[in-house]
């Protein structure tokens, strides 16, 4: 009876709250977001907007942009990564710790940042163009859809290769015997054995991907000049300096929900279909490679992690080039960060606090939902679990105009819950937008927990709540702390939607870095990048410790 009360105590109560969490702060906005797409200009109910955006080859030629960039780039980043993560699964490559390491580092910035280090390399007064040029030879510059790929490539590849990795790296040896006996041996093997088995966790990256590709605002934004995407396009639209067009605004964002949720169902129904259970107690030998084939293999490797790098490695060594106003001039001095600490510490603080704050929440959520839906189910339970995946596949920029749209001036236009222009309507996104990954992963751990240790539990006279407190919940806190290192990265990196809710008094280091650079001031936007990258690196370390006293 004890267990019972429980049940239907505390955990519902649990469950109830977090339920009226997502109805308020995520589906109430969107839904204001759709109501307000059915307003024209006038403040009219009408199709107007729709019909303006799908009529007008314009505006509907962002959505053919965004898609077509989005899949070529997953493209792309699949058959980079592919081989990478293969080679370095199968056989022993020098230096393979260090190279996992620059692949992670590579990723964790603001793909946007990657862009602006592009521009310092590729820009038209770049050191690459230039130096090409002054041997009589134009190359062609960074800007445009060329150059958006580029950047997304090398810069998101590194999620395809994780999943990947470990893909590889759990397949079972005894497979690999088997079709060496059968004589099915090379790349023949890849393609017909492996290759099928490892598809899941290949969409599965692809998906982040394509994602990460179709939300992203500032790549586009600082170098697709004349190749307009949708988040670009609502962001223009919504705070245009021409003439907002709220309305219009509101509806390419539910039109990019629709297309986004589309593409995410597809690829969970394909992933769900090839899906593959691995013997993790036979595992393939990485063997050592020996002539030619090996000296071809580190190189391949090397030179792909190499330019992946590339950018942030100068990127940080612009930081030090003394500065006459927007110019760089010869030496190297510490001028840029002096300013970068002068003039953006509200931010260097804010990116600080503000993505920690979420995190806590983040923390504290993705436990207690997890033990929901895994643990106590039902209908209520399975609603949470769809309402707080919707997040993943929404862009920054069309989750920002919600929050805005929702709380800019209270629900409802009241003066309950004026989240506009304070701390808090940054946090809540933050939440929103990062919540799905720690989840995900403390849901994945809770499941490989027996049950029979909680039931163990309950038979010695514990209460479902101890049980969780003492014992569920320190078994999970691996998968949790595995989880919160991704949120929290792409947390200090986030930019989508900060650029829609900051202030001067809630700017982030992200906002700050894309501002300076649209202004020109590269030193300065150097000196904030390579800070944030100082950042990322230092919260890794931090959060693999405490992973590592987990599991000990």
């Amino acid at each position: 009876m004890k267990t019972k009360a429980n049940k239907f105590g505390f955990w519902k109560i649990i469950t109830l709250a977090i339920l009226a969490g997502v109805l308020i702060f995520l589906i109430y906005p969107i839904t204001r977001l759709l109501i307000q797409s059915f307003y024209n200009k006038e403040g009219n109910l009408s199709l107007a907007n729709f019909t303006e955006f799908f009529s007008n080859k314009y505006y509907f030629s962002t959505i053919i942009n965004s898609l077509k960039l989005s899949i070529i780039a997953t493209v792309t980043t699949i058959l980079l990564a592919t081989p990478i993560a293969y080679f370095m699964s199968f056989y022993k490559i020098r230096g393979a710790k260090v190279l996992e390491i620059i692949i992670i580092l590579a990723s964790m910035s603001a793909p946007f940042i990657g862009a602006y280090s592009w521009i310092l390399l590729l820009g038209r007064n770049g050191i690459i163009t230039n130096f090409f040029a002054g041997i009589g030879l134009n190359i062609p510059d960074i800007y445009g859809f060329a150059g958006i790929l580029l950047v997304f490539t090398f810069q998101l590849y590194s999620l395809v290769f994780l999943y990947a990795k470990a893909a590889f790296e759990n397949l079972d040896a005894s497979l690999m015997e088997a079709s060496e006996n059968l004589g099915v041996t090379g790349f023949k093997r890849f393609r017909k054995i492996i290759l099928p088995l490892v598809t899941p966790s290949l969409l599965a990256g692809g998906l982040l991907v394509f994602m990460r590709c179709m939300s992203d605002f500032g790549t586009p934004m600082l170098i697709g000049e004349g190749y307009r995407t949708f988040p670009v396009l609502i962001y223009n639209e919504f705070v245009g300096e021409v003439g907002q067009n709220q309305g219009f605004a509101s509806a390419i964002a539910i039109i990019a929900i629709i297309v986004t949720s589309v593409i995410f169902l597809i690829q969970k129904k394909i992933s769900e279909k090839n899906a593959y259970s691995s013997n993790f107690l036979n595992p393939v030998q990485k063997t050592k490679l020996k002539g030619a084939k090996g000296l071809l293999i580190h190189l391949f490797v090397y030179i792909i992690v190499g330019l992946s790098i590339l950018p942030q490695a100068y990127l940080i060594l612009t930081s030090f080039k003394n500065t006459s106003g927007k110019i760089f001039i010869d030496g190297y001095s510490l001028k840029s960060y002096h300013t970068a600490f002068a003039r953006m510490g509200t931010s260097i603080r804010n990116t600080l606090l503000l993505p920690l704050l979420a995190l806590i929440i983040i923390i504290i959520l993705s436990v207690l939902i997890a033990y929901i839906v895994v643990r106590i189910k039902g209908k209520l339970a399975a609603a949470i679990d769809v309402f707080t995946m919707v997040p993943f596949i929404l862009p920054g920029v069309v989750i920002g105009i919600a929050l805005l749209t929702g709380f800019g001036n209270g629900m409802m236009g009241s003066n309950f819950l004026v989240l506009g222009g304070t701390m808090w309507i940054v946090i809540v996104s933050f939440v929103i937008r990062r919540l799905p990954y720690t989840l995900r992963s403390a849901t994945s751990t809770l499941q490989s927990l027996p049950i029979s240790l909680e039931e163990a539990s309950y038979s010695l006279g514990a209460s479902k709540f101890k049980t969780f407190a003492q014992i569920t919940l320190p078994l999970m806190m691996r998968g949790v702390v595995a989880g919160s290192i991704l949120s929290y990265v792409t947390l200090i990196s986030e930019l989508s939607s900060s650029i829609i809710l900051t202030n001067l008094k809630t700017r982030t280091m992200t906002v700050s870095i894309y501002t300076e650079v649209v202004r020109g001031n590269y030193g300065v936007a150097a000196a904030l990048a390579t800070m944030l990258t100082a950042f990322t690196i230092l919260a890794l370390i931090i959060f693999n410790m405490m992973g590592a006293k987990k599991n000990k």
